[in-house]
């Protein structure tokens, strides 16, 4: 289904079936009320939606889905939950719509629930979709996350956070170093990030950099998976994650859940990590469902002290030991790598940084500008006058970002406005806070480095004169594998 079968504008007549934005083929059929099945839309980004559905919605009988709303990933409406993963009941698929259509889908096709299904969205974001659902005649519903996750068969750790950006890779990264050294073998399983063709994505495993060129993964993609598959690790994705599981569990001794975003796992944890961002104290009580991860943790912890303050490091504590007493607390700190500092010294540096943590992250700097500022940096360059195509557009959504460019490549046009952006911008020197290998996947003209993040266990204060237990000695206690 492509964007040109489904009209894109408000219906003219309220309440007319015919007004519907939905495509022909996939409208509900009405009055569904009679059969007593309710009609259900759910609002998503391409990932919490279409497990919800799998896990809950797909087979039940008194269900049906009118469609997916999309937000957050460019250009990932317009598309169709396929009908080979929408099962019987919804034989011509879900349409997946803008979130902008919302009110139109629910008065139009006798919607009677709206679920929302995707994260890192401040509280207040939370409860307009609630307004738009209820000023629309239907019911707004948030799934428990107990309800949404399956059960392994071997030990899992879950890896989540309060925000995105929070550093949940490095954390994923040194428990992975850990089981190995042990002779533990891991396996990470990633949340979703399925922007392609979704039938042909529903159980993805990466092994090897040719697995990610196959599957034609965008940069965001390869952010996830690329520094996992480097250190030796497979990961699993995709789409079916009762399918993932089977899959990933039969190779591991342990799986790890990468979480994305903010969002709450989608395996039933036997140890529950939740990485806190020091930097954006109070964030924590304030996104979701960033604080239903605090809620439900085993284990916060506490990251980037080595840069925030030490007020800021104490809101954060002060928060965790509200709202989950009985949680273990532990200190991190965020490394910043970089192969040849020198290099940076006075220079005039063009800051590359991770696409979502700037842009729905809300963070206005990341690894490279913490790389310029700690090596000394002469100048930092503004691409902003040199931005191409859809790299003016994103400028212009997030004003916050200011000089630093994001390493947006959801898709190939992306990529090449991208590298445009880079190689005519002014500079010296191009620092790559990205995770991903960027050179590998567009030329740049310039000098260029890496910056990389790593953890770092930090001694806690509060524990006195006994030592800090470390993040891995913590997580293997736990499994009871120490």
């Amino acid at each position: 289904m492509t964007s040109s079968s489904r009209a894109t504008s408000p219906p003219s007549h309220p309440g007319s079936p015919a007004a519907s934005p939905l495509p022909a083929t996939c409208r509900a059929p009405a009055p569904a009320d009679a059969a007593g099945v309710r009609n259900v839309v759910v609002m998503g980004a391409a990932g919490r939606d279409f497990h919800n559905f799998n896990v809950l919605l797909r087979d039940d009988p008194a269900v049906h889905v009118v469609a997916f709303t999309a937000a957050q990933i460019p250009d990932i409406d317009g598309r169709c939950y396929p009908a080979a993963l929408a099962g019987p009941r919804h034989p011509d698929g879900v349409p997946i719509l803008a979130e902008r259509e919302l009110t139109a889908l629910c008065r139009d096709n006798h919607v009677h629930e709206v679920i929302f299904s995707y994260s890192d969205v401040s509280h207040e974001t939370v409860m307009h979709a609630a307004s738009l659902a209820l000023a629309a005649g239907a019911d707004f519903r948030l799934l428990s996350p107990a309800a949404t996750m399956l059960r392994a068969d071997k030990p899992v750790v879950a890896v989540t956070a309060v925000r995105t950006g929070c550093g949940k890779s490095p954390v994923t990264r040194h428990l992975c170093a850990a089981f190995v050294e042990r002779g533990i073998r891991p396996v990470v399983v990633r949340h979703p990030m399925p922007y392609g063709d979704l039938a042909k994505q529903a159980v993805q495993r990466f092994a090897s950099h040719a697995d990610m060129d196959a599957a034609d993964c965008t940069v965001e993609e390869r952010e996830e998976y690329e520094h996992l598959v480097d250190a030796g690790i497979t990961v699993f994705a995709g789409v079916d994650y009762a399918r993932i599981l089977a899959a990933a569990q039969a190779e591991a001794d342990v799986l790890l859940w990468d979480g994305g975003n903010n969002d709450t796992p989608f395996f039933r944890p036997d140890v529950h990590l939740t990485v806190l961002d020091p930097l954006r104290a109070g964030h924590e009580l304030t996104y979701h469902p960033g604080e239903t991860n605090l809620r439900m943790c085993h284990v916060a912890v506490i990251n980037k002290v080595d840069t925030a303050t030490p007020a800021q490091v104490a809101t954060v504590r002060a928060n965790v030991a509200a709202v989950n007493p009985s949680a273990r607390v532990l200190l991190a700190d965020s490394v910043i790598e970089v192969d040849d500092p020198a290099a940076i010294r006075k220079a005039r540096v063009l800051l590359v940084e991770d696409g979502p943590t700037l842009t729905h992250g809300g963070l206005p700097f990341g690894a490279a500008q913490a790389a310029a500022e700690m090596h000394g940096a002469g100048r930092i360059a503004d691409p902003r006058p040199y931005a191409h195509g859809s790299l003016k557009q994103v400028f212009e959504k997030y004003p916050h970002l200011g000089k630093a460019l994001p390493a947006m490549g959801y898709s190939h046009r992306q990529l090449e406005d991208l590298e445009a952006t880079i190689n005519a911008t002014p500079c010296d020197l191009v620092l790559l806070g990205t995770p991903v290998r960027l050179d590998r996947l567009i030329r740049i003209d310039r000098p260029w480095l890496r910056v990389r993040y790593t953890h770092r266990d930090r001694p806690d204060p509060a524990a006195g004169t006994q030592p800090s237990p470390g993040l891995a000695e913590t997580v293997l206690e736990l499994l009871g594998m120490k």
